[in-house]
């Protein structure tokens, strides 16, 4: 038995990569799986048995860190939001739900803003700069800001994610030009692009990184967060958190009570506006999740 990573899966077989730079092996998962409703994830950490027909089977999934439901994959360090202030420019409501997704999650959110040789979007950079989030201004097209990017996933699994058009798949391409990947151009009618990513599937840098393409936030176009009730999706904003324990009354929403902390620092222009909109948004919407819909 051997222990390794699945970087794809597809039509049910599951693609490990083993440790020490042992080859990728097409496995199957053992009956068990099916029975127990335990479905493998790209992503997931597996102990799998190489057969002699070159083929395998993955005998155990290992403690998944996380896992997420669209796209299915498991133990993401980081979340990587590609935004744009050019064509298509992102609306930041986007931005905001996956960093709320990844700060639930337990993984840590990367906004990278392409595109900056058209337009460098310093409101939107200074926005996730103040909110204490890792944020850099690149161009797949001149290569400015690459270097930064490229060090900050170096060792990790990251998902690259962003509405469709801002160049995922560029970006990727740019750090490893061996990638090869798809790049759909933008429509000028719609201002955005065509999807060019039909599944998920990681890819290994040779930094030692490994990232996860995937098709645009279709994949992550979910009414709410999953399973985040309104009274926690106020932690997966960090910039609330000194305030949290300021407000006059126990269990304060933070979207128009009296003697609301974060209200008041939104007033003094501690917290973004922008953010605390999107905060409301998701607010609303958790307000509608019912229990059972998790069951």
């Amino acid at each position: 038995m051997s222990e390794g990573v699945i970087l794809k899966a597809l039509s049910g077989f599951y693609y490990v990569d083993g440790k020490d730079g042992a080859p990728t092996v097409a496995c199957r998962a053992r009956g068990r799986f099916r029975h127990e409703k335990i479905t493998p994830l790209v992503g997931d950490r597996v102990v799998f048995t190489a057969l002699s027909d070159g083929s395998g089977m993955v005998d155990e999934i290992l403690t998944r860190k996380n896992q997420f439901q669209r796209p299915a994959v498991a133990n993401i360090d980081q979340l990587v939001i590609i935004a744009s202030g050019a064509v298509p420019i992102t609306d930041p409501f986007l931005v905001d739900r996956m960093i709320s997704l990844a700060e639930w999650k337990g993984c840590e959110a990367l906004v990278c803003i392409n595109k900056c040789d058209l337009d460098a979007a310093e409101a939107l950079y200074a926005t996730y700069r103040s909110a204490g989030f890792q944020t850099f201004r690149v161009s797949a097209e001149t290569g400015e800001g690459l270097s930064a990017l490229y060090a900050a996933i170096a060792g990790k699994v990251s998902a690259f994610t962003g509405n469709s058009g801002v160049g995922k798949s560029s970006i990727l391409n740019a750090l490893e030009p061996g990638f090869g990947l798809q790049v759909g151009e933008v429509s000028d009618k719609l201002g955005r692009g065509r999807h060019t990513t039909r599944h998920v599937e990681l890819l290994r840098l040779n930094n030692g990184g490994l990232v996860a393409d995937t098709p645009g936030f279709s994949s992550f176009d979910i009414d709410r967060l999953e399973g985040c009730r309104k009274d926690d999706l106020q932690h997966t904003f960090r910039e609330f958190a000194p305030y949290l324990d300021g407000c006059r009354f126990v269990g304060c929403a933070h979207v128009k009570e009296k003697g609301c902390a974060v209200l008041e620092a939104l007033a003094e222009g501690k917290i973004a506006h922008s953010r605390h909109a999107s905060y409301v948004r998701l607010y609303e919407q958790a307000k509608e999740h019912h229990d059972w819909e998790d069951k």
